[in-house]
């Protein structure tokens, strides 16, 4: 995939034409030239609105890097987790409506949904959902890594997602709480989240370019293309990541000029153009705090930022002595970010087409305190200082892991296959050349030996479009009592004690009818004659005073018996190709029957 540069100091666009009208925000080409420079940020789109007016609308850098086309105000970005606030406010209206109450439990609305324990099915409300308060840690990667276009799949995970502490306990980020709550709305109206944000927002904001999916995206016109930044001012294009059915917690695409209509109804109290499109009492109650999600002292660097705290679809903060409420959003390729100060009556979009780029809190507090006319903060020096230098670049090549000590104690063929975890999904193992690949539905990446059985995901060079750089965590496999890899482990979610574990499934093979009827009989064990016969179309062992076993044909003499892991039947036969004994694999050991 090429590789773009950007001379970020030789070019700033701007696309508006009412930036200069209010004295507050004079000169601001200058700054943001500047903030392009420093945070390495190929282009953003900036707007701010204030009471009934839209005072700011504009783009700066580049939306195609390559193509050298500009940023303005109508280009489409992802704004990813900023969509939450769409999906709370849905359920707002709802609840207008008399359809639902934020005491209820989601289960009431979803029968098939459950949670890990009873605790949480029998206790969570809607209102834990909305407020990050279930106890249930976030698990992105069972959505990111393995994803679908199927909500109820995606709710069915939801029992095997492990919470890190209790109900209520403390408050943690979790996207699939925010798909419940768009299928809770779909339960109740008939319709999917995607139409209901259609009809419910977008249509009576005007907003008719911003959509709903990837595929919407990718067929639209003037839509930024998102990057990752791999050396200095280097480019690399990433592909547009397809959220799929998390789309409630994050799909939702958008431009500076459209999102200032979503931006003037929240600071006019759910009003737009004197019609009531939110409930009053909904943006008050959303925009008011119902958990803490950071606790402890204003920090000696930002003494004027405290009281950290979270309503729906919203954080909220303190900032030099404002309100503030608002909700950050990233996904491959892009960040975005949404700020209110509704007793200023003051909005601000930020969208960018780097993720995780400093560029967006130094154009909100930039714009902030020129709009509420605070004294002037260094904001570009603090923010570099505070995140810990100058943004490094990602490497173009994987660092060398260090501390191998020991091969691994099988051979590689050993380690492949398809393991799986309910709650995440399905991984495969496979051999190419001389090194083991790691595939998940999203992507691959070379598995390196460390030590033993552990191995290191390695991202694949180049970005080829078949791969993902996986996160780098450590992938371990672990055997059963006969010595057979049986699993694979990765902390994939790093607030539970445990790796999250993915068994092995095995995969079958078809043997026709006339070749298992070669292995029926008995066959003798120390005192137990095992019977092994032709039961519909599967072979069946039986052991005298236990049940019947299903045998499940792994190869042309191998099968797993039932369910049970690390039990294995092998029939055996002599030169003649005529079965003479039957291998019973178990953890205590291998027992060899003669066939009468």
């Amino acid at each position: 995939m090429k590789l773009a540069v950007l001379c970020l100091g030789l070019f700033l666009f701007l696309q508006n034409g009412n930036a200069q009208a209010d004295p507050r925000l004079k000169n601001l080409d200058k700054e943001f030239k500047k903030i392009l420079e420093v945070t390495k940020t190929p282009g953003f789109s900036v707007a701010v609105v204030e009471k009934d007016k839209v005072i700011l609308s504009g783009g700066y850098g580049y939306r195609d890097v390559e193509k050298k086309i500009p940023v303005d105000q109508n280009t489409l970005f992802a704004i990813g987790s900023c969509s939450k606030a769409f999906t709370g406010a849905l359920l707002g209206l709802l609840r207008q409506e008399g359809k639902l109450d934020f005491d209820d439990n989601p289960r009431d609305y979803i029968p098939e949904l459950r949670f890990y324990n009873s605790e949480l099915n029998n206790n969570v409300t809607i209102k834990d959902l909305m407020t990050h308060q279930t106890g249930i840690p976030r698990h992105d990667l069972a959505w990111y890594l393995f994803p679908t276009q199927s909500k109820d799949s995606l709710i069915q995970r939801i029992q095997y997602l492990e919470p890190f502490t209790g109900l209520r306990q403390k408050w943690h980020y979790n996207n699939f709480m925010y798909l419940v709550q768009g299928v809770i709305a779909e339960r109740i109206t008939g319709k999917s989240w995607e139409q209901n944000i259609q009809e419910r927002f977008f249509d009576p904001l005007e907003m008719t370019r911003s959509n709903l999916t990837i595929g919407a995206l990718k067929e639209s016109e003037n839509t930024a293309v998102g990057y990752e930044l791999v050396q200095d001012s280097i480019f690399r294009p990433v592909p547009y990541y397809d959220i799929a059915a998390m789309g409630p917690a994050g799909s939702i695409n958008s431009s500076a000029r459209e999102m200032t209509q979503w931006l003037l109804t929240w600071v006019n109290k759910g009003k737009h153009r004197g019609k009531q499109l939110i409930p009053e009492n909904y943006v008050t109650e959303a925009m008011s705090s119902h958990a803490v999600s950071g606790s402890g002292m204003p920090s000696s660097e930002s003494p004027y930022i405290h009281n950290n705290t979270y309503g729906y679809g919203w954080g909220i903060s303190s900032y030099r002595g404002h309100y503030r409420v608002g909700h950050s959003g990233g996904i491959d390729g892009f960040n975005a970010y949404v700020a209110l100060y509704p007793t200023d009556s003051i909005g601000i979009v930020i969208l960018a087409n780097r993720p995780g780029t400093m560029a967006l809190p130094m154009v909100r507090n930039l714009i902030a305190d020129r709009m509420l006319q605070l004294d002037k903060i260094d904001w570009i020096s603090k923010i570099l200082k505070n995140s810990g230098a100058d943004d490094e670049a990602e490497e173009e090549t994987p660092k060398e892991i260090a501390g191998t000590i020991a091969g691994p104690t099988h051979d590689l063929a050993d380690y492949t296959g398809t393991f799986h975890h309910p709650g995440y999904g399905g991984i495969k193992v496979s051999v190419r050349s001389d090194s083991l690949i790691l595939k998940t539905p999203h992507g691959s990446s070379y598995l390196k030996p460390q030590h033993y059985d552990v191995f290191q995901p390695i991202p694949f060079l180049n970005n080829k479009p078949d791969t993902v750089n996986i996160v780098p965590f450590k992938t371990s496999f672990s055997m059963n009592e006969t010595g057979e890899i049986a699993s694979v482990k990765m902390k994939l979610e790093r607030t539970l004690d445990q790796p999250i574990e993915f068994t092995r499934e095995y995969e079958t093979v078809e043997i026709p009818l006339a070749t298992l009827q070669v292995y029926e009989g008995s066959y003798e064990l120390p005192g137990i004659a095992v019977r092994i016969f032709l039961k519909g179309d599967g072979l069946v062992m039986f052991v005298p005073g236990q049940r019947e076993y299903d045998l499940i044909p792994l190869d042309q003499e191998r099968f797993a018996i039932g369910a049970e892991e690390g039990f294995f039947a092998e029939f055996v036969s002599d030169d003649n190709g005529t079965i003479k004994q039957l291998r019973v694999i178990q953890p205590n050991g291998t027992f060899i029957a003669k066939r009468k």
